[in-house]
């Protein structure tokens, strides 16, 4: 074979000629397939380079963030923890109490106030429920808990309200015992009965209510001079377990 080599500048072709044969071959030149595979090799390092420092900037900028994040999500854990329940509150029967024990799935449950005033769970048995407060049954639960479990974490959320109640009766549409879970006045209570009937005694009507001492006192309501804006304050907020009677 022979080769040529063009004159006055080097030839990055070089054309290789098989003697007798009369056709030629050309290849790409060694030297500029070389430089072009440097580059590309070049490239494809720096390029990988990059894309190994950038997660490393994205990682180190978390971080710095991280601990300002989770210094206010303690301090709201911290907030949630110390904030104490409403112990104004006092279950009873018939109350839908939800009861979950920190990572015990088993013993969590949501469940209703017995007639008994009792509640049924795995491990505590029976608990008496009616008459205390959310704060002193998670106590009463916990301290049971202790001999099974390392540290029980109890809280107890009251659900839904079905003790507290007011009754109204006589000549009202409706008669019959009401819920009493947001501030209803006696106008608000006889408006849900219904209204009053014809030849009811608007002017006679009275609660009957049972005071802290036990004894049951009647509070005068003049449904006539109420609508008509006079004696508003005969317009009491109802208590739980308050009667209305409409004669």
């Amino acid at each position: 074979m022979i080769q040529l080599v063009a004159e006055g500048r080097p030839n990055p072709i070089r054309r290789m000629i098989a003697p007798g044969s009369g056709w030629i071959v050309e290849i790409a030149a060694v030297a500029a397939w070389r430089r072009c595979v440097g580059q590309a090799v070049v490239c494809v390092l720096l390029a990988a380079w990059v894309c190994a420092q950038s997660p490393t900037s994205a990682q180190s900028g978390t971080r710095a963030a991280v601990p300002v994040e989770v210094a206010s999500a303690a301090r709201s854990a911290d907030e949630s923890v110390a904030k104490p329940h409403d112990d104004s509150f006092v279950i009873g029967k018939g109350d839908v109490l939800a009861v979950n024990v920190w990572k015990q799935p088993d013993i969590s449950r949501s469940l209703p106030v017995r007639s008994d005033g009792r509640i049924s769970l795995p491990l505590v048995g029976e608990v008496q429920a009616a008459g205390l407060t959310p704060l002193k049954l998670e106590a009463d639960i916990t301290g049971k808990l202790q001999a099974y479990l390392t540290e029980p974490e109890v809280t107890v959320i009251v659900e839904k309200i079905n003790s507290e109640k007011f009754n109204i009766l006589g000549r009202v549409a409706k008669p019959g015992a009401y819920p009493l879970t947001d501030p209803t006045t006696v106008l608000d209570a006889i408006a849900l009965a219904g209204g009053c009937r014809d030849f009811a005694k608007n002017k006679a009507i009275y609660i009957l209510r049972v005071n802290p001492d036990g004894r049951e006192s009647r509070i005068p309501f003049n449904y006539q001079n109420v609508i008509k804006g006079k004696n508003l304050e005969q317009n009491i907020l109802l208590h739980p377990h308050d009667t209305i009677v409409v004669p």
